[in-house]
């Protein structure tokens, strides 16, 4: 290891918390009364917790792979889990920035502990991660390690029962949704990937003492993505009579996209009743709660350690999850708000303690965060932008939207979303549009696109996002070009080459409106 220099001594560690499939909502720092979470209560107390926080597309792969590049998914164009890909590429491209190669070239050591996902050949350790290779999506229940673990320890091993499913057209038994595990809570994979993370972060730590060289340390929980399985203590945890059913989950699916209602029977929905709804949602509840019980392990471990106040600590998921939100359960092609805002937590060496910032911000931003952070140019993970003047509590100048993508899970399903503070305007090429009104209609039931007072929001969002997807680079626009009012056109829609005097160079459609901005 080579000695460190001066600049290491102002550069943080870095410590990476990132969950899997995790709704905003069972946080109590974002409202969930139940006290689940006290160590990420912690963290957003004396840290900033962002309100309005994204992730750049509600699939695990693309939405990881966004997070160590900095690239928007269209971009990096690893648009899909490698399980059920249907001919997306399936790796990054060999010349792909990452902020992970950048960091280990700057001096960091960098770690990570859990799961990967992100892409099919190349593991955590191809883009510079001292790491053990977790494959899959789920807790890989038969890794050599986990195994040897349990056998030291004399933990019993992975056993489950009480599964609950719905139940597919043919009779058979649906997608198992949860089950008890039979295995006390040092036994689960969740247990053991955080005594791996505090032995390398033990080890890291050391090294700072010694040679005052940096570590970025990620923790990637594979929870609580479904199937929940849960040791009784956590099963039952939250009492299913407490639970108030989501007011979507009387989702009729009139004016929306038909593969909402598809997407809701192949997740069985409709074959449950509703008091098995509300257990899943409860599991999911437990699950959560035994997931902050295993950050608060991690965080007491940096206390112990003595390293606090010298490491940024960053908390989020790859996106939400359903739990019978809109009749659905997963993800999938619905751009709804129960999968695309999460949580954003961070916590900064010298950042303002407390404070609740309210500027759309997305997962994307924490590649640049990093970046600022050690010290190097943050422009290189060109779809993102450091949060770090926000952390410190200044009011720097920022977007007033959002702007997310999807390219499919099951099956290729291009949409693209603008999200401003009151309206949502969702682009679906292959059926109908969804525009809702969040100020009235939180939950998202009732699609106004077509309702004629709803006209002018209609046509400046439109135009807004078909703007930014054109200064973007994001050639989702041509679609757009050619099926909505954006406006006049500048180029020839038919990139055909053969007709560009037709169309006279305008300003972008929207970069200089004179209506009012929506809200």
């Amino acid at each position: 290891m080579e000695p460190s220099t001066d600049a290491d001594a102002g550069r943080p560690n870095i410590l990476f918390i990132l969950t899997d499939q995790h709704r905003t909502d069972t946080l109590g720092c974002y409202g969930n009364p139940l006290g689940l979470t006290p160590a990420l209560d912690s963290l957003a107390a004396t840290g900033t917790r962002f309100d309005r926080w994204y992730t750049p597309t509600a699939i695990c792969t693309p939405a990881r792979a966004s997070l160590l590049t900095g690239h928007a998914p269209f971009r990096h164009r690893l648009l899909a889990n490698n399980e059920r890909n249907v001919g997306y590429i399936e790796d990054l491209a060999p010349d792909t920035f990452t902020f992970s190669e950048q960091l280990r070239v700057s001096g960091y050591l960098c770690g990570l502990v859990g799961k990967w996902h992100v892409g099919t050949n190349k593991t955590a350790a191809d883009f510079g991660f001292d790491a053990v290779d977790y494959p899959g999506w789920h807790n890989p229940i038969d890794h050599p390690d986990y195994l040897a673990y349990l056998d030291e320890r004399g933990l019993p091993p992975y056993h489950i029962h009480d599964q609950i499913r719905g139940t597919l057209p043919n009779g058979g038994p649906g997608n198992l949704l949860a089950a008890r595990l039979d295995q006390p809570v040092e036994a689960t994979f969740e247990h053991y990937m955080v005594t791996r993370a505090i032995e390398k972060m033990e080890s890291y730590s050391a090294a700072r003492r010694n040679v005052g060289t940096p570590f970025f340390l990620g923790l990637h929980f594979f929870g609580p993505h479904l199937p929940y399985i849960l040791p009784n203590e956590y099963f039952d945890l939250v009492d299913a009579d407490l639970i108030e059913l989501p007011a979507s989950i009387q989702e009729s699916f009139h004016g929306k996209p038909p593969v909402q209602k598809n997407y809701s029977a192949h997740w069985t929905f409709d074959t449950m009743p509703l008091h098995i709804s509300r257990k899943l949602i409860a599991v999911y509840w437990g699950y959560v709660a035994m997931i902050d019980a295993e950050v608060r392990r991690l965080l007491d471990a940096a206390e112990r350690l003595g390293i606090v106040d010298e490491t940024a600590v960053f908390f989020s998921s790859d996106h939400g999850e359903f739990t019978g939100s809109h009749r659905l359960h997963d993800k999938g092609p619905a751009m709804y708000e129960d999968i695309y805002r999460t949580a954003g937590i961070v916590r900064i060496p010298g950042g303002v303690p407390g404070q609740v910032r309210q500027e759309f911000v997305s997962l994307l931003d924490c590649t640049a965060t990093i970046l600022d952070l050690a010290g190097e140019d943050p422009t290189s993970a060109v779809d993102s932008r450091s949060l770090v003047p926000i952390l410190r509590g200044e009011e720097p100048v920022w977007q007033d939207e959002i702007v997310c993508e999807f390219h499919g899970h099951h099956f290729p399903h291009p949409q693209r979303m603008i999200r401003t503070g009151r309206y949502k305007l969702v682009v679906n090429p292959e059926s109908v549009n969804e525009l809702y009104d969040l100020q009235i209609d939180p939950d998202e039931l009732h699609n106004r696109h077509e309702h004629p007072e709803y006209r002018e929001v209609r046509s400046e969002l439109t135009a807004r996002l078909y703007v930014y997807l054109r200064e973007r680079g994001d050639n989702f626009y041509h679609w757009m070009t050619s099926m909505y009012d954006i406006g006049a056109v500048g180029y020839d829609p038919t990139l055909s080459g053969f007709d560009e005097g037709t169309y006279t160079e305008v300003p972008a459609p929207g970069s200089e409106l004179e209506t009012e901005n929506v809200p």
